[in-house]
């Protein structure tokens, strides 16, 4: 019974004192905002160079097999991403500049065609409750008001986007310093971290570092090569059956399916307004193409490349997803599914050590 009120003390103890740090650098918060301010400006370098880094690294192993020198292997790497970008700025970026700017100006007559075809359907189908009628309506009408505070939205951020154009020039002339570094010296992380510690602590904390490692290495190559492929598919599948913007609303899946189970959604629902103004049989057409390209997504692709390293439940992805999209955004959404499953790594690390070491009678990190 000691023993418990014991532990209770200690817990109650440690929620006071994480309770007082939190006041403390809420009345404090001047002193950190520089800290903020400087983590901000190499934030940006640093999360673009690591996502560079898992990406590239494969290849770069690759090229290592062969006997051929890391710096040489890297410099095959930086040649191989310019030649990318530049096949993608000469020959998709203006067909997608082309196509995002028709849909911009389309988006008057796609809504004047939706209410047509809203007073069609009232005019010879009268049996249709007032209160779906009245919703069609409201929502019809608030069609353009949602469309101009989207547009503003989008020009706003690009408006905070040129404001910082400075500060992004210099993030992205730094990450191939970042990332060039990353490459040839970051597997001695690891071992740089750990050496400060006794052997027993060591190898704990070398055995945490492996396992975050592992679970940022699934979750963006997994999900980027995921997504990459479901693109392709979306594009063959909008070509075959001639929708209009298939290049541009395939790449737009491409993006949003980095978001793991909302993705797919928040794709299909611009090809399926348009490919229903255009036809409406492509409703049908682009459902099955959805359809068959996320069948093929998780039976094929995500099994080989993701297996089941984050191990997270759907219900719990979709929660932290809303969540952090309400917080921060859309980075928040972006980064809402690696920040947590990395946290969750912490944690039941942290967990299982503790466990082992009252199991063990010992201490096996502190």
């Amino acid at each position: 019974m000691q023993l418990k009120n014991k532990r209770f003390f200690e817990i109650l103890i440690g929620l006071i004192l994480i309770f007082l740090l939190i006041l403390l650098v809420s009345a404090t918060n001047f002193i950190f905002i520089p800290v903020f301010q400087l983590i901000g400006a190499v934030a940006f370098p640093i999360i673009g160079a690591g996502i560079l880094y898992y990406l590239t690294r494969p290849l770069m192993r690759f090229f290592e097999r062969f006997k051929i020198h890391r710096i040489i292997a890297i410099i095959l790497v930086f040649i191989i991403i310019l030649i990318a970008a530049s096949l993608f700025i000469i020959y998709i970026w203006p067909i997608l500049r082309e196509q995002t700017t028709n849909i911009m100006n389309g988006i008057p007559a796609m809504v004047k065609v939706i209410q047509e075809f809203i007073q069609y359907w009232e005019t010879n189908y009268v049996y249709i409750p007032d209160q779906v009628v009245g919703t069609i309506n409201d929502f019809v009408n608030n069609i353009p008001s949602h469309i101009e505070e989207i547009i503003n939205y989008i020009f706003a951020f690009l408006g905070g986007l040129i404001g910082q154009v400075l500060s992004i020039a210099a993030g992205m002339v730094l990450i191939p310093f970042f990332l060039f570094f990353m490459l040839k010296d970051g597997e001695k992380l690891i071992p740089f971290i750990t050496k400060f510690f006794k052997p027993k602590k060591a190898a704990n904390i070398r055995s945490l570092l492996m396992k975050i490692n592992n679970v940022l290495t699934a979750f963006i190559q997994g999900q980027l090569i995921v997504s990459f492929f479901v693109g392709i598919l979306l594009f063959i599948g909008y070509s075959i059956i001639r929708l209009d913007y298939a290049l541009a609303l395939a790449l737009f899946g491409m993006v949003t399916n980095v978001i793991p189970y909302l993705g797919p959604f928040i794709a299909v629902t611009p090809a399926l307004i348009i490919g229903g103004i255009q036809d409406p049989w492509n409703l049908i057409w682009i459902s099955i193409i959805m359809i068959v390209a996320q069948q093929i997504e998780s039976n094929l692709i995500s099994p080989n490349v993701m297996g089941q390293a984050l191990n997270l439940h759907p219900l719990t992805i979709i929660t932290v997803i809303l969540a952090a999209g309400s917080i921060a955004g859309f980075l928040g959404i972006l980064f809402a599914v690696p920040f947590y499953a990395v946290v969750r790594t912490i944690i039941v690390h942290f967990y299982e050590t503790y466990v082992d070491s009252k199991r063990n009678k010992e201490d096996a990190l502190f």
